[in-house]
């Protein structure tokens, strides 16, 4: 099989930019990402460009990589568009690995850009995120979902929450319920990765947020639904990610040291399964499928990178790549096993919560922290002997999991 690798990646800033758009953001992660693999744009043979919400926010839509693309000076190639949620940038990396194997290219980009913050829009931002489910059944999928375990909520907190939050909230912190009411999982183990979270993205000067946070400023902040509070639940970002991806043949002398080999990489989609059936989750599902792929175990990965939507969606994620036992990722949080200095450190970017979520980048973003950790270049949020990472990019929402799931396993050089 073709050994593929990383040459170079980018990422903007993340944050509410009102002056930024999808092609601003893509120049910029871009021509940072070929600067990082010391090449010009006329080496670059096809690419693929990642957005969710440029048609309904924007109105641009149908040929949205072209047009960014030429903006940034890359035209006349082959360019695919790839939405596929949340996950629409490790999925186009998914795509464009494919072609390398498949001997179509050896030399590709793959760039992920969202504009989402429009102050004056409020309500055209929310409606954007109700595509991402069944639409035909949403009535019927949020009845279901928010009965979920809800006499655990405490009688004064019924109803409570933040007005207009999206539909992934509710869902999210119906499965927090779930997995608390079935192994005693806590708010202040909640209240514990998302404090991790931010503490980790003090370190990070492309983060949205980097004011670190204790538990209990975590938990003081306001509730969205409970058991969520703000600070539990990824914020609305603007930025972009860009990788560029080579057949190993095709690397320069000059980036073979640096260059970070994508070792395993597997897609899934979503299955009608119990809520209660943790085993069978997308997540569990797609990383045994990569971590077949790759070789490897859950016990020789070194760092990891995970979907923390919210931060519930990192202890479940975190017990699905196998970091630790089904129905253990709350007390193996709070136990300090994912900060940084732990065992196997989670988000040391600071994740989704902190880093910020901007939707068609989130997955290329997760690429760029972990490619810069396994080439010892994250300065004070290293996690020292970084050889192996993993990432976990989920999307949408069908039922009880993620309506898609990329996991990548990426090594570092020798």
């Amino acid at each position: 099989m073709t050994r593929i690798c990383i040459a170079g990646t980018a990422m903007t800033a993340m944050g509410k930019q009102p002056a930024a758009s999808v092609k601003s953001l893509t120049a910029q992660a871009v021509s940072a990402a070929l600067a990082d693999a010391g090449i010009d744009a006329g080496r670059i043979e096809a690419a693929w460009f990642s957005n969710t919400r440029q048609p309904m926010l924007e109105g641009q839509n149908t040929i949205r990589g072209q047009i960014a693309l030429r903006a940034a000076g890359i035209e006349g190639i082959p360019v695919s568009n790839v939405e596929n949620a949340c996950a629409s940038g490790s999925t186009a990396l998914w795509q464009a690995a494919t072609a390398i194997r498949a001997g179509l290219f050896e030399t590709v980009l793959v760039v992920g850009a969202e504009k989402m913050f429009f102050p004056d829009r409020p309500g055209a931002v929310a409606a954007a995120f109700m595509g991402g489910t069944d639409i035909h059944r949403i009535d019927d999928i949020h009845a279901a979902v928010s009965n979920l375990a809800a006499g655990l909520i405490p009688e004064e907190l019924r109803g409570a929450g933040t007005a207009g939050r999206s539909f992934f909230m509710d869902s999210y912190a119906a499965l927090a319920r779930l997995h608390m009411q079935t192994f005693g999982t806590t708010q202040a183990q909640l209240a514990a990765v998302a404090a991790k979270n931010h503490d980790h993205s003090a370190h990070n000067p492309l983060a949205q947020y980097r004011t670190p946070m204790s538990v209990e400023a975590v938990l003081a902040d306001p509730l969205v639904v409970w058991p969520l509070t703000r600070a539990m639940c990824a914020p609305i970002s603007d930025g972009a990610a860009a990788v560029v991806l080579m057949a190993e043949s095709a690397l320069p002398s000059t980036a073979c040291a640096r260059a970070v080999t994508l070792r395993g990489q597997a897609l899934l989609s979503a299955t009608a399964r119990d809520a209660a059936d943790f085993a069978n989750h997308i997540g569990a599902r797609t990383a045994k499928a990569a971590y077949e792929q790759a070789g490897i175990s859950p016990a020789d990965i070194d760092v990891a990178e995970v979907h923390d939507a919210t931060s519930y969606a990192e202890i479940q994620q975190v017990e699905n790549l196998g970091l630790c036992p089904i129905g253990e990722g709350g007390p193996h949080a709070e136990a300090g096993h994912t900060r940084l200095g732990g065992r196997t450190p989670v988000n040391p970017s600071g994740g989704l919560v902190s880093k910020g979520h901007p939707v068609g980048a989130t997955g290329l973003a997760q690429i760029h922290e972990l490619v810069m950790q396994l080439r010892g270049e994250a300065g004070t949020r290293q996690v020292e002997g970084a050889r192996i990472a993993v990432a976990e990019n989920g999307g949408g929402f069908l039922d009880v999991e993620e309506g898609a799931t990329v996991v990548s396993v990426l090594e570092g050089a020798a």
